[in-house]
């Protein structure tokens, strides 16, 4: 259970694929239009069971409950040995080769 006020992640489809405008590109229209949204819990309620939450801009919002007090997860992918080569080519094209 998660109590009223806390700051939560919720998830919301938006569009159905059928509810989609047509002038989209096919690969879009295929997938629903999905939304996440953060803020906080208008009353207790179970993760995976639909919530509402307002949000810091003091919009209200209904969704499926995911998340409390959710962290951002995010990075620049895959390590790729490309890049390092470029840089090295970058460092040596500005700085004449020097560290």
């Amino acid at each position: 259970m998660v109590n009223k006020g806390t700051w939560v992640l919720i998830h919301k489809v938006v569009l159905e694929p059928r509810e989609r405008a047509s002038q989209i590109p096919a690969d879009t229209k295929k997938v629903p239009l999905e939304m996440w949204i953060k803020g906080r819990l208008q009353k207790d309620t179970m993760i995976r069971k639909e919530a509402e939450i307002l949000t810091r801009t003091g919009r209200k919002e209904t969704g499926t409950l995911l998340e409390e007090n959710p962290t951002y997860w995010h990075d620049f992918g895959e390590f790729m040995p490309e890049l390092l080569a470029i840089s090295d080519q970058v460092r040596e094209l500005v700085f004449g080769g020097k560290k």
